[in-house]
């Protein structure tokens, strides 16, 4: 992507590192050099022996950097309204300095050598005037470095629509290639086949989420050798996150509405992708009460992890994932235009996250604390 090494170039402008800006600059990069990544690796996904491997980290590559890109552009934004505030409050003292000095300019030149007060007086003037221009050059020079660090930042801004351009087609054709690979795969290995008539009872007779998964527990499961999901509590305190979002509320939060959940809530963006952050095996895939569509898989005997609110989902029942493995996508639309990313940007990293996903984590029947489990989320 030739814009992409374009945008690099203006991010590490001279303006900006002199004016050590490193938010704006480190973010930006960041995300430059995660979508080069993401591009060089739709590229090579094409020739991977595993190819839905090498396209879901491609598609987190993407969701990475165009959410580095946000929330570079986003601080670019502030520093610039900063400048421009700071600019503006400078103005009214620099334009009576100014005015102060035309009028000693245009004074007759003999007037300019007697002042009132007799010679000490116009010595002293002297010295005033000799000190006020090595400060006023100060000023200046100050307010050229501001005026050029505003213009690149502006030009940053004017740039990243292509960027964005380019990062979101790949984004789009990487979820795309992604889906087209899972439908085309190869049968994974399974440790059941599920009994349908037994899961559709189990559907109709479920209220809520507790006692469908306490039915799901209740199902034994033939152990096999296709995976081995025995060490799952050897991972407790360093799970990675399925998805990439933010935590909205954690286990046991009440909500807006008075309800408390007892796992996390998780808003994500639009098409997010959903990983698996350990082997599992696949429980349940399909709408669950008013949860949407529901990805429930078994990391290890006796846990259970639920993922709700997806809007589409990969695999089957009765399959093995592997650690990172695409379970589903979040719903929603994609950006339909650069500008909606822009105003995105300006309005923080959050206003496109629009989607929610909802973590539950059950051990024996029993939900347990996501903070517990994840490395993330904890701040």
């Amino acid at each position: 992507m030739p814009r992409l090494a374009g945008a690099v170039l203006l991010v590490l402008a001279p303006t900006l590192a002199a004016r050590a800006q490193t938010d704006p600059t480190d973010a930006a990069r960041a995300a430059m050099l995660a979508l080069d990544k993401a591009t060089l690796a739709l590229a090579e996904a094409e020739k991977s022996t595993d190819r839905i491997s090498a396209l879901t980290q491609t598609v987190q590559a993407y969701e990475e950097g165009l959410a580095a890109l946000r929330d570079g552009l986003r601080r670019a934004s502030l520093r610039e309204a900063t400048l421009k505030g700071a600019l503006q409050a400078e103005s009214d003292q620099l334009s009576q300095l100014l005015g102060v000095l035309q009028t000693i300019q245009r004074a007759p030149e003999p007037a300019l050598l007697v002042h009132p007060a007799g010679p000490i007086g116009t010595a002293r003037s002297g010295m005033i005037l000799s000190d006020v221009a090595p400060a006023l050059q100060l000023k200046a020079d100050a307010l050229r470095r501001d005026l050029e660090e505003l213009q690149t930042l502006q030009t940053l801004q004017e740039n990243a629509v292509e960027t964005l351009k380019s990062g979101l087609e790949g984004a789009q054709d990487a979820r795309f290639e992604l889906s087209l690979a899972i439908a085309r795969r190869t049968e994974l290995p399974r440790r059941f086949v599920a009994d349908e008539a037994r899961m559709k009872t189990l559907l109709e007779s479920a209220d809520t989420l507790t006692s469908f998964a306490d039915g799901l527990m209740s199902e034994p499961v033939p152990q096999g050798n296709a995976a081995d999901t025995r060490d799952f509590s050897s991972v407790k305190g360093r799970l990675p996150m399925p998805v990439l979002g933010k935590v909205l509320r954690r286990f046991d939060e009440v909500d807006a509405a008075g309800v408390r959940r007892p796992g996390y809530v998780i808003a994500t963006r639009p098409l997010a992708i959903v990983t698996t952050p350990w082997p599992a095996t696949i429980r349940y895939l399909g709408p669950l009460l008013d949860y949407g569509n529901v990805a429930i898989i078994e990391p290890g005997d006796g846990y259970l992890m639920v993922l709700a609110g997806l809007g589409q989902l990969f695999g089957e029942v009765g399959e093995v994932l592997p650690k990172d493995a695409p379970i589903g996508l979040m719903g929603g639309a994609s950006a339909s235009g650069d500008q909606a990313f822009l105003i995105a940007a300006e309005e923080g990293t959050g206003a496109v996250a629009s989607e929610t996903l909802y973590i539950e984590l059950r051990e024996n029947g029993t939900p347990v604390d996501p903070g517990d489990w994840f490395a993330a989320g904890k701040e």
